[in-house]
């Protein structure tokens, strides 16, 4: 099914495209998650001078694919590619940090992942490794027995082995202090892998009403012949899911809660590979950073970095009886992909980076609050979040329930 979409934001301008999401594709156990996107053009600064620029881009996802001969191993990949006219770069991220230190740029950002999965025979894993559920309108049947069970014993656990690599140009740098150094345009490459370890002890993976999940993740860039440099990351996510008593007009209401920590290693807080760049740090798109379409949605993507971080959130869920989209009706009729509900979400969160991982994270943290428009389209959940920090607001459309890394 193809779904057409439009957003409108700091570093895109107003954009639009197409997506196109499919469930078991070639497997049933597969999703395909595809889109092409294109922006009105922007008038921007390039080194001094004037210039225009598009946002322009594509992605795709497929994953969960079973490898042949096996009953346990999937393979996943996502691919994006991307220019953005205002893209803006966080050199400083720290919790100390101005918004105005940016810097705005135009410039390519693409990302690729690769992923090996294995599904452990234990729990729910040794009867259902593909993790298939009987779906009704959105729902996952004959699940009331399932959530909130004894950890590994009960729910689906999965170990991960994931290549990932990030490819990042700064085309606006001749003007800009550290990259003005530079004897050529920027680029900040990095490439390395992850190991990851899930447990999943809800009612429903993609749209849980109780239950919880948790994963532990160790990332490295061992500094391979096109990475700025080494660095290695640890980070961990616990997320809790009430459900509560539904109101008049609500057919599902859940209190969703999630934790998640990251820490790195590497990070020197004494030494500089590059002016500005400390040694062995992550990129400020990977390691302990916030800001963005999961965590503190307030702010700009990847506005705080440092060598620790940490956040915490709160969502209530409340899915609407009410569907202009349903099939039955005469809107829903007409629509490209099945929508087989509608949520309404209110959200808090909070969250610090720090130059150590000591109680100073507990200290001057930054909060954001906001609201969510998310709906089950070709039994994916989609979602348009706007939220609102002491930076400003910000809106993100994804698809995806946001707790996730």
């Amino acid at each position: 099914m193809f779904v057409p979409f439009a957003f409108s934001a700091d570093t895109t301008g107003l954009a639009g495209g197409v997506a196109g999401i499919a469930k078991g594709v070639f497997q049933p156990q597969t999703t395909l998650v595809t889109a092409l996107f294109y922006g009105a053009e922007q008038d921007i600064i390039t080194n001094g001078l004037p210039d225009t620029s598009n946002f322009s881009g594509g992605l795709i996802s497929y994953t969960d694919v079973k490898v042949p001969y096996t009953n346990r191993f999937y393979l996943s990949f996502f691919g994006m590619m991307s220019h953005y006219p205002k893209d803006k770069l966080y050199l400083d991220g720290s919790n100390e940090s101005d918004q105005d230190d940016g810097l705005v740029t135009a410039g390519d950002s693409d990302y690729f992942t690769v992923g090996l999965k294995y599904v452990l025979p234990i729990g729910e894993g040794a009867y259902n490794p593909d993790g298939l559920y009987k779906l009704r309108d959105g729902f996952a049947m004959d699940r009331e027995d399932y959530g909130n069970g004894i950890p590994f014993e009960t729910g689906r656990t999965t170990l991960s082995l994931i290549w990932f690599s990030q490819y990042q140009t700064v085309e606006n740098w001749k003007e800009s202090y550290p990259w003005s150094l530079a004897h050529s345009m920027p680029e900040w490459n990095d490439s390395g892998y992850r190991i990851a370890l899930e447990h999943d002890n809800t009612d429903y993976d993609l749209n849980p009403s109780r239950g919880y999940n948790f994963k532990i993740q160790y990332s490295s860039d061992f500094g391979s012949e096109d990475s700025l440099q080494e660095w290695d990351n640890i980070e961990f996510r616990y997320s809790y899911y009430l459900a509560l008593q539904n109101l008049s007009f609500t057919k599902q209401d859940v209190l969703a809660m999630s934790f998640w920590t990251s820490y790195s290693p590497s990070w020197d807080l004494d030494e500089e590979i590059l002016p500005g760049i400390a040694l062995n740090r992550p990129p400020m798109w990977e390691g302990p950073r916030l800001g963005g379409y999961n965590r503190l949605r307030g702010y700009d993507l990847n506005r705080f970095s440092g060598k620790a971080a940490i956040y915490g959130t709160a969502e209530y869920r409340a899915m609407l009886k009410w569907n202009p989209f349903d099939k039955s009706t005469m809107i829903g009729q007409w629509m490209p992909a099945k929508v087989d509900w509608l949520q309404l979400v209110g959200f808090v969160e909070a969250g610090r980076v720090a130059d150590e991982y000591d109680f100073d994270l507990l200290t001057d943290m930054k909060y954001d609050a906001g609201l969510s428009l998310r709906a089950m389209v070709a039994e994916l959940p989609v979602r348009f979040d706007v939220a609102y920090g002491e930076e400003g607001a910000s809106m993100w459309v994804m698809y995806r329930q946001p707790f996730d890394f």
